[in-house]
């Protein structure tokens, strides 16, 4: 009668020894992965294991996932938060997202300059192989429904200036001066349309991604790169489609005539900033059209300035980083001055072009996004005492209001001094501008737009949210590598700062002029806005977002 019982009992002790064994050994197994997080910290980098071999055991790489949910704030549940949290008190860390970074970096799973707003953006590095191969499909098709309307400009120098890393080219300008001295000018804009067409699948993956993404260490298209960087792209010496912009200037600036046409062109220098630059003041002969291409934007620049322009140029930083990979990559930073002769000339050509398609489809009924952005009634000469360039812009950069969108006529654009405004010569690195070709490339077939204003300002509203996020990743990873740029530089080295405003007492911003940056510091009394200070780098810890910048005598 007590068989049954016995047996219960039985059956009880062995659950609980079963269960005691699994726990042993799943301590066991714990423990085993705690040595082998403190062993790899412990190899010198070139012999820590790769990012590819934390993943063979399901166990070790569901761990590892939850340390990775945890260093960028993105844990999908209280298990993967508990984990991170053990694993963490384990090797004697602090439960912070700062810690599981740095345990990460120590083991060999992060690079030491891991990316984590890439991470936490959730931006996408690269195409689907559904996405690559449908490009690659769309480049084998070689019918061009715009051929037999497309004009041969091939006969027209052509000049594409860009920064020396640019992958997509989109843009290049060609002028002349017609009979009665007016100037003619031709912004071409690359064809994306020629391959991509509303609602296919890679249109739908540039939709998706709403923009490029430009960083120090890398580029990432929002085409696949056989067509951004490919058959899309103005490619130097090879004939090209394009849609151009033709522009014909009054003498005072303003434009004359303009008209949109299919075209097919040849382009006959790709030229980077500084190169054009050099060109321009070697004034040569052979290179009439480029001098006339200057002399164009000055003019334009004057016409714009008499309709109320804000001038905005100032020193901007630019940084390659050529082995992101390494401890110690290869940091290679460049000053932009926007008023430098070439970056004013491309500057002033792609504001014609987009004053050009504004009118262009203003009078023609076309639904655009048209951008305009209220003058906040700025009176120019309340800051007329501060000195031309990165001070008088800085002041008049924050009161400025922000732009915004009407899609089916055009707005004032107040701060570029123009009647209306759209972005269009960018089709291969920004969507709004791809919407805007199909738009104009719809009415030269003479068909109905594909898109309303209503379906503009929906397809707008996602695509602006993407381009949000990746302007902060932008600015972000910007940030992060000119404070590496400056940790690695010698302690004793002087920089020139210019005072931007007071913050508070002595405290003021300041733009340090050979970074292109800018920091604060605690200047001596009697230093005024506009004034040139002498400033050391104290301290940098890019990964903090720290840097404590401090001013020194001259000499």
């Amino acid at each position: 009668m007590y068989f049954p019982f016995v047996l219960f009992l039985k059956r009880k002790v062995e659950e609980l020894i079963r269960r005691k064994v699994a726990k042993e050994a799943a301590e066991k197994e714990f423990q085993n992965f705690i040595k082998l997080l403190g062993s790899a910290k412990s190899m010198p980098s070139h012999d820590k294991p790769s990012k590819s071999s934390w993943q063979d055991d399901e166990k070790i790489w569901s761990r590892i996932e939850s340390l990775e949910a945890y260093a960028i704030d993105a844990c999908i549940s209280d298990k993967q938060r508990e984990t991170a949290g053990i694993i963490l008190k384990e090797m004697g860390l602090a439960k912070t997202s700062s810690s599981a970074v740095n345990l990460l970096i120590d083991i060999g799973y992060f690079p030491v300059h891991v990316n984590l707003d890439l991470l936490k953006l959730r931006i996408p590095t690269d195409h689907l192989e559904k996405i690559t191969s449908a490009a690659q499909s769309l480049l084998s098709d070689s019918s061009d429904p715009d051929e037999i309307n497309r004009k041969n400009l091939t006969n027209l120098k052509v000049y594409a200036i860009d920064v020396d890393e640019a992958d997509e080219l989109d843009d290049a300008l060609s002028a002349t001066k017609l009979q009665d001295g007016r100037i003619n000018i031709w912004i071409h804009v690359a064809d994306a349309t020629r391959y991509v067409q509303p609602g296919s699948i890679v249109d739908r993956e540039a939709m998706r991604r709403g923009t490029s993404v430009f960083l120090p260490t890398a580029t990432y298209s929002m085409f696949p790169e056989n067509l951004a960087m490919g058959a899309m792209s103005l490619r130097q010496g090879e004939v090209c489609n394009a849609v151009t912009v033709s522009v014909v200037l009054h003498d005072d600036g303003s434009i004359a005539e303009c008209s949109v046409f299919n075209s097919v062109i040849k382009p006959t220098y790709m030229l980077t900033y500084e190169s054009a630059s050099e060109l321009l003041n070697l004034n040569l002969e052979e290179e009439v059209e480029l001098r006339i291409l200057s002399e164009a934007a000055n003019l334009r620049l004057n016409w714009r300035r008499q309709q109320g322009a804000v001038e905005t140029a100032t020193l901007e930083a630019r940084i390659k980083v050529s082995n992101p990979e390494d401890p110690e990559p290869s940091i290679n930073l460049y000053v932009e001055n926007q008023a430098d002769p070439a970056m004013r000339l491309v500057s002033e050509m792609m504001i014609l072009c987009g004053e050009a398609i504004a009118t262009f489809g203003s009078r023609n009924n076309i639904p655009l996004p048209y951008r305009g952005q209220p003058q906040s009634d700025i009176n120019l000469s309340e800051f007329s005492h501060l000195p031309e360039g990165p001070v008088r812009s800085f002041a008049l950069v924050k009161i400025m209001r922000a732009a915004e969108i009407d899609f089916r006529k055009p707005a004032r654009h107040g701060v570029l001094g123009i009647p209306g405004y759209v972005q269009f010569t960018s089709p291969i690195r920004r969507y709004l501008d791809l919407l805007a070709h199909y738009q104009i490339k719809a009415f030269l077939r003479g068909e109905p737009p594909p898109f309303t204003s209503g379906n503009l300002e929906g397809l707008a509203s996602g695509v602006n949210e993407k381009v949000r996020a990746v302007r902060k990743l932008s600015n972000s990873s910007l940030r992060y590598w000119i404070l590496e740029y400056l940790r690695k530089q010698p302690k004793e080295r002087r920089y020139r700062a210019l005072v931007l405003k007071f913050l508070k007492d002595r405290i003021a911003a300041l733009l340090l002029v050979e970074v292109g940056f800018q920091a604060t510091a605690w200047v001596s009394v009697g230093s005024q806005i506009g004034d040139e200070v002498v400033v050391k780098v104290e301290q940098s810890h890019p990964r903090d977002d720290i840097i404590y910048v401090k001013e020194v005598a001259r000499g």
